[in-house]
């Protein structure tokens, strides 16, 4: 529970032959975090095999796989493989055949849309005309007339009508948003006059299609016999698309479900050196998952392997990854650590002391039974009606965070902020009480959880065998009784000036951790040079007590601030009575208003409450969080630790990887 999952370095020699089906059989496993081989393992080494060439040919493919799926619509499915003699050859025919059923059937499709649009455009351009027996012949193919059809601005009309006087017929057709559709006739004589007044009044002239021997009317239903034959056949060829999305669906999902599985086998390959008959697999695996590997190498290989297993130590240049196990109603907390960054693996794992701090702060600053009550069932309901893993533990941590503020809630006497019922509380409500004691209260929180970071910073450094840092770091066991030695002296400060001990205290517990922290570094120094076995002149000394004089004085003015942090504990708690305290202020007020003032008293303590469940609630789940993530992980967390991400093939859809929780 303090501690990352046990893990073991895996070295495997195997047969050539083998590979595969040791790396389906541990896919298909997911207990195995691969990594790359060194060259060279005792036969005729040889670099790691380059597959960049398979991978983007596997790489292409599922391009070419989107994109059909793309052209057709045709979502994404799940199939187990029907057979297993799918190859990459095979694969690329499949997919050529059905390019080029979509690319005919999609040509198709567009050459009709095209045609749909040319055909709706020229509709619409002649329906303003309808009802005019125009031959379209074109406007310069008549003996005698003159025929310009457009849009005019609608102010413009009755000064063309005034210009052009009784030399020209204007029609007034449709109007469209302050546009007048007009169609003018002239004689051919004044056909240029007439285009002249025209075209300075700001006329857009529309031409109409040309096709002789039709009129407008007549084109008009041509056009609409053609659009519905189109109609026809679009709706004919939707159902060929539909067709061919059935045909596609499962032997689509059958190639990706290869490539995906192909992928991941040269994906993995690349890692592993290997000569002419053998391979070398190396990795890292949970302790208590060693024998279930073992078994599954022995019965794909007949026996035909050898297993060597490493413990983590210093002997092992790569990072060990870690593998977080906790039991369900701690994983909502292992959230908030692994939002932060996961510990190394060598470091004390902080879930339990997360826990256990952050609902005693969240519900220290949203300390109200009524909203604890609502936020708890808000848990149960996640808990109980979603199958989301993650939206469950989020309902855990809500059942948490809602109890922890009915605890404190009680001790304030505040259900919903009712004042009537405050006369219950075990203690205090947060504005009724002296602010100082609260902050006291809040600033014992800090102190507990600062000491405890120093406690774990100490133990880190110690199982890492750092014990230079251990001791004489910052925030080691010399900052623990530095930091104590502070609080002692502020606390009981009269006390011991009495006693005439005041000089020694401050020797003891200020001077001596100062002194501790300006070594430290040239003591780090002088230790990592001497291990390197060459020697450090003056001026490396130098700086690194310069190093440390800084990082003395950063400590002191990080345990004031770190500790007076803690405040905010008290600060929150108080502007959530006052904001519930603010709501019954105005509910009071409106109550007097005749006839609805009751009713919008009740309105407005309701939504007074529910501002601060969802305000509240989310500022002190922040709030908790900063503390935990600047104020207790910044003495011992690092937040560098590598993730264990098993090697995993989904082999059938039973299949559901690796569980961290078993």
């Amino acid at each position: 529970m303090f501690s990352a999952e046990p893990m073991m370095h895996i070295q495997a020699v195997i047969l050539a032959r083998d590979e595969r089906a040791v790396l389906m059989g541990l896919g298909e496993l997911g207990a195995v975090h691969l990594t790359k081989t060194k060259s060279g393992y005792g036969h005729e080494s040889s670099e790691l095999p380059d597959k960049s060439s398979e991978l983007a040919r596997l790489e292409r493919i599922r391009n070419r796989i989107q994109e059909i799926r793309q052209s057709i619509d045709l979502a994404p499915s799940y199939i187990e493989p029907s057979s297993k003699d799918m190859s990459i050859e095979k694969a690329e025919d499949i997919l050529d055949d059905m390019e080029k059923k979509c690319r005919e059937v999609l040509e198709e499709k567009q050459q009709i849309i095209h045609r749909q649009k040319e055909l709706t455009e020229v509709s619409q351009t002649l329906y303003s005309y309808s009802g005019f027996a125009i031959p379209l012949i074109g406007p310069d193919e008549f003996a005698f007339l003159h025929f310009a059809t457009g849009i005019l601005p609608q102010q413009n009309f009755e000064r063309i009508l005034r210009d052009v006087g009784d030399r020209a017929a204007l029609i007034t057709l449709s109007q469209q948003r302050n546009q007048q559709v007009l169609l003018a006739m002239t004689t051919r004589d004044y056909s240029q006059e007439l285009e002249s007044i025209l075209q300075k009044a700001g006329f857009q002239k529309e031409s109409l299609p040309v096709e002789k021997g039709a009129t407008i009317d007549s084109l008009l239903e041509k056009n609409k016999i053609e659009l519905g034959t189109l109609s026809s056949k679009l709706e004919e060829i939707n159902k060929r698309i539909d067709a061919l999305r059935e045909e596609f669906k499962d032997i689509l999902a059958e190639i990706e479900w290869f490539v995906d599985l192909e992928f991941k086998l040269n994906e993995a390959g690349q890692k592993f050196t290997r000569t002419d008959v053998t391979v070398m697999l190396s990795g890292w695996a949970p302790s208590r998952d060693i024998g279930l590997i073992e078994k599954r190498l022995k019965d794909i290989t007949g026996g035909r392997y050898i297993l060597n297993l490493i413990p983590p130590d210093t002997s092992i240049e790569e990072q060990v990854p870690v593998l977080l196990r906790h039991p369900w109603f701690l994983r909502p907390f292992e959230m908030l650590v692994a939002a932060y960054g996961l510990p190394n693996y060598r470091e004390l794992e902080p879930t339990l002391f997360v826990a256990l701090s952050y609902i005693v702060m969240f519900g220290m600053m949203f300390g109200d039974a009524g909203h604890g009550l609502v936020l708890a069932g808000c848990g149960v309901a996640a808990l109980v009606l979603s199958r989301s893993r993650q939206v469950r533990d989020f309902g855990v941590l809500l059942i948490f965070a809602g109890l922890s503020s009915m605890v404190f809630g009680v001790v304030y006497g505040s259900y919903f902020g009712i004042e009537e019922l405050k006369k219950y509380a075990i203690w205090h409500d947060p504005l009724d009480c002296d602010p100082i004691k609260l902050m006291y209260g809040a600033i014992t929180i800090g102190i507990v959880m600062i000491s405890l970071g120093l406690i774990l910073n100490a133990i880190n450094h110690f199982k890492r065998g750092n014990f230079v840092a251990g001791i004489l770091d910052k925030f080691g066991l010399i900052g623990i009784v530095f930091y104590w030695g502070a609080l002692i002296i502020l606390i009981k400060g009269a006390a011991i000036k009495a006693s005439g001990l005041m000089g020694i205290f401050l020797v003891l517990f200020l001077g001596v951790p100062i002194i501790g922290w300006a070594i430290k570094e040239p003591i780090e120094h002088i230790l990592r040079h001497k291990k390197e076995g060459h020697h450090e002149g003056e001026e490396g000394i130098v700086a690194a007590i310069m190093e440390s004089c800084v990082g003395a004085f950063e400590a002191i003015l990080s345990y004031l601030a770190n500790t007076i942090s803690f405040v905010r504990l008290a600060a929150y708690a108080m502007s959530h009575a006052a904001l519930l305290f603010a709501a019954f202020m105005v509910a009071k007020e409106v109550k007097g208003i005749p006839y609805v003032g009751s009713a919008f008293s009740i309105v407005i303590i309701i939504l007074g409450n529910i501002v601060a469940i969802v305000l509240e609630g989310v500022i002190a789940s922040v709030q908790a969080l900063r503390l935990e993530y600047y104020e207790f992980f910044g003495k011992f967390f690092s937040g560098s630790g590598r993730p264990f991400e098993p090697f995993y093939l989904a082999i059938t859809d039973k299949d559901k990887g690796y569980d961290s929780t078993k």
